[in-house]
C-alpha cells in the first residue's frame, strides 16, 4: 500500500506576527496546540514537523513528536515539505499548517482520499459567511469548477467580483453565492512535491503571494473539496485572541 504522511512546515519568523508559532496561548505555544491537535485527530497517520530553527523546538518539549532540521532558504512551505519528504519518502503527503489549531479529523482524511485520485494536488475550502471576511485580503479566495472539483484561481481579492454591484455585496450576497475561502491544507503526490520544488517562481504566485498559483501557472490540477468544519488560521494577534476566545 502507498504510503501517507502528515508534514507540517514550521518557520521560526513571520512577518505579520513574529515568532507566531511560539507565541503563547494559554501557557502553551502556538505550535504546539497545532502539534497535539494533529495526534489527537488522526493518530493512525504520521506526523512530522519540518523546522526551520532551532528554538522551534521549543514547542515540543516533553512530547514524542518527529521533528526534522530544513534550510532556512526556502521560499514557501512546499518547497521545505518537498525537502523533509526526501527523508520520509511518503508517496502522499497532507500539509497542515503549523498556524492552523482547529484541523480536524474530516479535514485531513478528505485531503488523503482526495489525494489518491487523479489530481496530484489537493486543497480545501469553505465557505464565506461574511461581506468583511470577503473583502478582507488577509483571506485567500478560491473559484472552483462546478463538476470537477477542480481549482480555477486563487486571489487575494474578492472573487468572484459582483459588477452589477460595483463589488458592494452584503452578507446574503456572499451567502447565496460561491464564495470560497481557501484554507491552508494540501495534499500532494510525492513527485509534485519534487517538481514543484524545480519550477520558477510564476509571475501571478509573485504578484498575489500565493504559492498555489505556482501549480495552476504550470498546467497542473489542483483538486479542492468543501469542509463547513470550523477554523481559525493564526496570521495576526488578533487571530490569536480569536483562537484563545474559541477555547473557552
Amino acid at each position: 500500500m502507498s504510503s501517507l504522511a502528515i508534514i507540517v512546515p514550521c518557520r521560526l519568523e513571520s512577518t505579520r506576527f513574529p515568532r507566531k508559532l511560539l507565541h503563547r496561548v494559554r501557557g502553551k505555544p502556538l505550535l504546539r496546540w497545532v502539534a497535539d491537535r494533529i495526534v489527537s485527530q488522526v493518530p493512525e497517520i504520521p506526523v512530522y514537523f519540518a523546522i526551520d530553527d532551532d528554538l522551534l523546538q521549543e514547542a515540543f518539549a516533553g512530547g514524542k513528536f518527529s521533528v526534522i532540521k530544513t534550510s532556512r532558504a526556502h521560499a514557501t512551505g512546499t518547497d521545505r515539505i518537498a525537502e523533509a519528504n526526501r527523508t520520509i519518502r511518503a508517496d502522499f503527503v497532507v500539509n497542515v499548517q503549523a498556524d492552523e489549531p482547529l484541523v480536524s479529523a474530516a479535514q485531513i482524511r478528505s485531503l488523503a482520499a482526495l489525494i489518491r485520485e487523479d489530481a496530484p494536488m489537493a486543497t480545501l475550502a469553505t465557505p464565506f459567511r461574511t461581506a468583511a471576511d470577503f473583502a478582507n485580503p488577509s483571506q485567500v479566495k478560491v473559484v472552483l469548477a462546478r463538476a470537477s472539483r477542480r481549482a480555477l484561481f486563487f486571489s487575494r481579492s474578492p472573487i468572484p467580483f459582483a459588477r452589477d454591484l460595483g463589488g458592494r455585496v452584503d452578507d446574503a450576497w456572499v451567502a447565496t453565492h460561491p464564495c470560497y475561502r481557501h484554507l491552508g491544507l494540501y495534499a500532494y503526490h510525492a513527485d509534485l512535491l519534487e517538481r514543484f520544488s524545480r519550477l520558477p517562481p510564476g509571475e501571478l504566485e509573485q504578484i498575489e503571494r500565493l504559492e498555489q498559483l505556482r501549480v495552476l501557472e504550470n498546467g497542473l490540477p489542483i483538486a479542492c473539496d468543501l469542509t463547513d468544519d470550523p477554523t481559525i488560521g493564526v496570521d495576526t494577534p488578533e487571530d490569536a485572541v480569536k483562537f484563545e476566545a474559541w477555547l473557552g
